[in-house]
């Protein structure tokens, strides 16, 4: 990964050193705010809704930005932006393996691929980095895994969790925000029965508990906050299971300030806790077990693949130094599907607004929005708030 200026924010990717990592908490603004959103499942049927012209013009030919315009706003006012990059840039000369749903030949898997047009969009909706270990990240091998990582590199989105080699896989990422130093992590339990070949460098950051160990240790000495992106739990499941709990109170015990499910494809549980770390630190910990969906199709006739969020992390610098997690919020979000002519169009839309203008819907779709906003405001009441507007009626 390479150093990388956008906004306020800067990367510091560092080995281990004694050298002090720029930018310490004792010059920070008093506050900053780092957005989170879940899974971005670019599926088949979504590439072919942004498609505008023939696949002979190449990744011109999508108009990804489209996707994101009813939310974008929300993703760059924040001081960073993270998302969990449930694809790959694998790339390739016959567009049906954009368009058309493939499974691993093996086990019957789909495996993904996203025009490169895609990461350009990301970037200009406000992300800075994303998280790449998971299930998919293999879906075409390490000449995939490496290629999405060049993709990335090039529209200047720094990246978390899988690794070209050696020296890439030591490397911390390390966000300067504002001169908070924010570290984030990212692990995955699998990559679909996909094995990471032997004897090449590049691999995957798997949930093993004795390696997260030694990582997180080597980043609560040169961070001021951590952020770790978990790829775990069961698909389409409402709750946390055993392991995922297990592994929640490990993270917290072993410094992590905020923990970021993915994997379910819906929604799940939040918890909010002080907890006490291996290094005597006390401090207000936040974890979120599934951000479920950003953008995907309605998986197994299932509103909630459809129902997402943007979570809001306000940290505090503190005098001390450091840096603290001060208050936690939501935007409900909602992948719109909508028939345009002989066209679906697709939109990511924040549903408080989309709801207070009702009428841009069809009567059916509106109905099963207003069901997913207060469905969503209950499944986190008493540990975080909606942020901003609420919608009417």
């Amino acid at each position: 990964m390479n150093e990388i200026a956008a906004n306020a924010t800067t990367a510091v990717e560092t080995k281990d050193s004694a050298e002090p990592v720029p930018g310490h908490a004792r010059h920070a603004r008093k506050e900053i705010v780092v957005a989170a959103v879940g899974d971005l499942l670019m599926k088949p049927l979504l590439i072919r809704t942004v498609r505008t012209s023939s696949p002979a013009k190449g990744d011109a030919a999508y108009a990804f930005d489209q996707v994101f315009e009813p939310v974008a706003r929300y993703l760059r006012e924040a001081d960073l932006t993270i998302g969990n990059l449930e694809t790959t840039f694998s790339g390739g000369t016959d567009e049906r393996s954009y368009t058309t749903t493939i499974r691993n030949p093996k086990n019957r898997n789909p495996v993904f691929n996203c025009p490169d047009a895609f990461a350009p969009a990301l970037k200009a909706a406000g992300f800075g980095v994303l998280a790449t270990a998971n299930n998919h990240c293999m879906d075409y091998g390490v000449r995939g895994l490496k290629r999405t990582l060049e993709v990335l590199d090039k529209h200047g989105i720094a990246h978390v969790g899988t690794y070209r080699g050696n020296e890439e896989s030591r490397s911390l990422c390390i966000r300067n925000v504002e001169g908070i130093r924010v570290g984030i992590l990212s692990y995955t339990r699998g990559t679909n029965g996909v094995p990471v070949p032997k004897g090449q460098p590049a691999g995957v950051k798997k949930i093993v508990p004795s390696l997260i160990k030694k990582q997180m240790k080597r980043l609560r000495a040169k961070s001021d906050f951590i952020i770790v992106c978990m790829h775990f739990g069961s698909e389409y499941h409402r709750r946390p299971n055993a392991g995922q709990k297990r592994m929640v109170r490990f993270l917290f015990r072993q410094g992590a300030d905020v923990i970021l499910g993915a994997h379910p494809h819906v929604l799940q549980p939040a918890v909010c806790r002080s907890v006490t770390d291996i290094d005597g630190r006390t401090r207000k910990r936040f974890a979120i077990y599934s951000l479920g969906n950003f953008i995907s199709t309605r998986l197994h006739g299932k509103d909630a693949a459809l129902t997402g969020l943007i979570l809001r992390l306000t940290i505090r610098g503190t005098a001390g130094g450091s840096a603290e997690l001060s208050k936690v919020d939501f935007i409900p979000t909602w992948v719109s599907l909508a028939k345009n002519g002989k066209r679906t169009r697709c939109r990511v839309v924040p549903l408080p607004r989309a709801l207070q203008e009702p009428n841009g819907y069809a009567s059916g779709q509106a109905n099963r929005m207003r069901r997913a906003y207060r469905g969503t405001v209950l499944l986190y009441k008493g540990v975080m708030s909606p942020h901003g507007e609420s919608p009417s009626g």
